[in-house]
This record gives C-alpha cells, structure tokens and sequence, in this order.
C-alpha cells in the first residue's frame, strides 16, 4: 500500500501545513491523518499557530518583489538546482525558520533594541488594526476549537439564553444569538475567548455532516467600519466586517458561497437585534 503508516514524513507535513502539495498529495496526507489522530492533532496546532504568527505580525509585514529570488537563491545555492519533488517539503520548513526570525526580529524592534541600526529614515511602523487581525484570529480559534468533540465550547446550546447574557456581559454589548436553522445549522454552543487582547465571544455551529464553523465577535477600539470582506488560510475561509463598537467573522471550511450566505444571514440577524435593542 503507498498511504501506509511510514510514507509520511515530518516534511511531507510540514509542506502540508504551508500549503505547497497539489491536491493529491493533500488528499493522500489527509487519509493519512485520519488513520494517525495523534499526528492530526499536532498539525492542526501547527495550522493555528501558522496563523496566530501571520496575525501578530501582519501589520509588519512588508513583501517586496526580491523576496521570491532572495528565499530561491538560499534554498538552491548558487547553481545547484534540488529535485522537484523536495523542493516543497524543504521550503515549508525554511518558511517555519523565517517565521521564527520574523518574531525575534520584530520584538527586538519594538522594544527599541535594534532600532538605530535596523530602523531608516522614513520607515513607518504601524500597529496592527482590529480589520487586519480579525480574520487571522477568527482562523486561529476555529481550527483550535471546531476539531474538539468533548471541549468544543464552554457554554452549551441548551443554555442559550445564559450564554448570550454572559457573553454580552463580557464584551459589554447586548448579544442575541443568530438562528442559523434555515441554512441547515444548528447551535453547538459558544465560548469566550481573547480578541484583541479583550473579552471576544464565539459561537460554533454544525450541519447534520458534522461540518463546523465559527461565528467570532470582539470590541472594536478602532470605531471604524468596513465592508463585507474575504479572507483564506489553509483551506480556512473567513468573512469579516466591523460594524461600530464590534467587529464580527464567520469562519469555516465549508464552499464559498455557504459561507458568505452565513455571513449574510448573521449579518441581517445582528443588525435586526441591534435596532430592536436601541
């Protein structure tokens, strides 16, 4: 059998958290996964800490068009030229190395350490707006949480009523929980959690598939709002938006299209709770 227990590597997961397979080597990891729940477990904390690095320092992050030969020349040498089918895996994990550096790097220069040397004139550095790290941190909750069974959430849909008291409490707005029924569905529960260094709120839902996603709430400092917008990581799409004091996201891995009708349907469902309330 070629997906028996020894065919993958920790470079083939590697390649697989950075998205650099085809879709069929995905597939072939993914059945992979499903035979092997412990190695399942420590990629999905490897996908959420993917995307906990990209929102921290996505306010950072400036791409330049030499960035692509800079990152070939050090993986290839100055004319060696590896076989194609190493060239994922070993650029998946010198992306996981120039992560790491990017964190160092950027505390280092916060604090003011590395300033006068590393900082030129004109070099703006600007914080990272409650737009910019939503999504990243919607993505990081889902896939912490969408894959527990027992631990899911904190509060049960049995408690509806409580946890959206407790919740609004939290983040110092009334909450009302959207129905998501006509979309097919239903409330698992929600939990808090940290958005933005405040009390945040997320509410998970679940098809009669078992197919999760997330609806994620936190304070909005910033006070300014945005349009319907898109975001993906890693096959994890998210719609986000912020609508005064709060900013919300829909995440799941389910089609585009259901999800954006998700997002509507919150959407509509919030602003008729806010006009009944006010």
């Amino acid at each position: 059998m070629t997906d028996d227990f020894n065919t993958v590597s920790d470079d083939d997961l590697n390649a697989y958290v950075d998205g650099f397979l085809s879709p069929e080597q995905r597939a072939r990891i993914e059945r992979w996964l499903e035979r092997n729940p412990a190695r399942a477990e420590e990629v999905r904390q490897w996908q959420a800490q993917a995307v906990e690095l990209r929102a921290h320092f996505a306010g950072y992050a400036v791409s330049d068009v030499r960035d692509r030969a800079l990152l070939s020349r050090g993986a290839q040498g100055e004319h060696a030229q590896p076989a194609p089918d190493r060239v994922a895996p070993h650029l998946g994990r010198r992306m996981r190395a120039i992560a790491a550096g990017l964190a160092l790097f950027a505390a280092g220069t916060l604090t003011g350490l590395y300033a006068p040397t590393l900082l030129t004139a004109g070099t703006e550095i600007r914080p990272i707006a409650a737009a910019d790290s939503l999504p990243r941190q919607a993505q990081s909750a889902f896939l912490v949480y969408a894959s527990e069974v027992r631990h899911a959430v904190e509060v049960g849909a049995d408690e509806q009523s409580h946890l959206a008291t407790w919740l609004g409490k939290r983040l110092d707005h009334p909450l009302s929980i959207p129905d998501l029924s006509s979309l097919g569905f239903s409330l698992v529960g929600g939990r808090l959690l940290p958005v933005n260094g405040r009390a945040g709120a997320m509410f998970m839902y679940e098809d009669g598939t078992g197919q999760r996603l997330t609806v994620l709430l936190g304070r909005n400092d910033d006070n300014r709002e945005t349009s319907f917008r898109i975001d993906s990581a890693n096959g994890v799409e998210t719609f986000y938006w912020i609508d005064g004091p709060i900013g919300y996201a829909v995440t799941g891995e389910v089609p585009r299209e259901l999800l954006q009708q998700v997002a509507d349907e919150c959407y509509r469902q919030f602003e008729k709770s806010e006009a009944t309330k006010s």
